[in-house]
């Protein structure tokens, strides 16, 4: 099983600067695609399926490796960094 250890230095002080928390955001996308695609892979070895969404479509990936439909779901919105969404 493979183990991700993320270590952010600037977390270790209460006050940070902008600076600080623009690199730490920018860290954030890869170190939580690493992680996620670990915990996948520990689920399917664990023999049970996952679900996720591609192109408005969420599937059930098997440990088997097969890729089920499930549902057809709305396509993903795509929002400009720094902007606001309001969710009905």
């Amino acid at each position: 099983m493979n183990q991700v250890l993320l270590y952010f230095p600037f977390l270790e002080r209460c006050a940070r600067s902008e600076h600080e928390m623009q690199i730490l955001e920018g860290q954030f996308p890869a170190a939580s695609g690493t992680a996620f695609a670990a915990a996948c892979q520990r689920v399917l070895a664990s023999g049970q399926s996952v679900l996720h969404s591609k192109d408005g479509v969420i599937y059930e990936r098997c440990p088997d490796g097969r890729r089920v439909p499930v549902k057809t779901i709305e396509a993903p919105t795509s929002v400009k960094p720094g902007s606001g969404l309001t969710l009905r």
